[in-house]
């Protein structure tokens, strides 16, 4: 890991999970592609709100990122780069777009938890981050849908 905070919170998290320690180190992400709302859905994660993240396969295919599975970990940041949380991924299935349901969007936790509030901002972000790639959205898209529980963070 190259982020000094997020290196330092795995540390803090091994400290009292040495059945971790051989574990690949984590990635380190913060969600969306703006400051306001990498923020805020970093804060929703620490309230244990957010609960879930759903990344269009064509985004990953084309920044050439493996899919997420089933025991990985990941320091969430801030938009600065500041280590806020630890997540485990405990669940990730690939499926169409237009398959979302409203528990889904519950699970991710961002504005008022409807499904319509979920549709319109996904469907924004996957078109500006298709864009760069000559893309567009479709209903009939493949997204991965990765649920997740926050395993770590730090007592203020």
């Amino acid at each position: 890991m190259e982020n000094t905070s997020a290196n330092n919170m795995w540390g803090d998290y091994l400290k009292n999970h040495l059945e971790d320690v051989f574990h690949e180190a984590p990635k380190t992400i913060h969600f969306c592609d703006n400051e306001e709302d990498a923020n805020q859905c970093a804060e929703l994660v620490k309230k244990g709100i957010k609960r879930a993240t759903t990344d269009s396969l064509l985004g990953l295919q084309n920044r050439k990122e493996r899919l997420p599975k089933i025991g990985d970990y990941a320091v969430v940041t801030n938009w600065d780069g500041e280590a806020q949380c630890i997540i485990e991924t405990t669940k990730v299935v690939l499926k169409p777009l237009f398959s979302i349901d409203e528990e889904y969007a519950q699970l991710e936790g961002e504005g008022d938890k409807s499904l319509a509030y979920w549709k319109k901002t996904h469907w924004d972000y996957y078109t500006r981050e298709l864009a760069q790639f000559g893309r567009l959205p479709r209903e009939s898209m493949i997204v991965v849908c990765q649920q997740f529980k926050k395993v770590f963070e730090r007592k203020k």
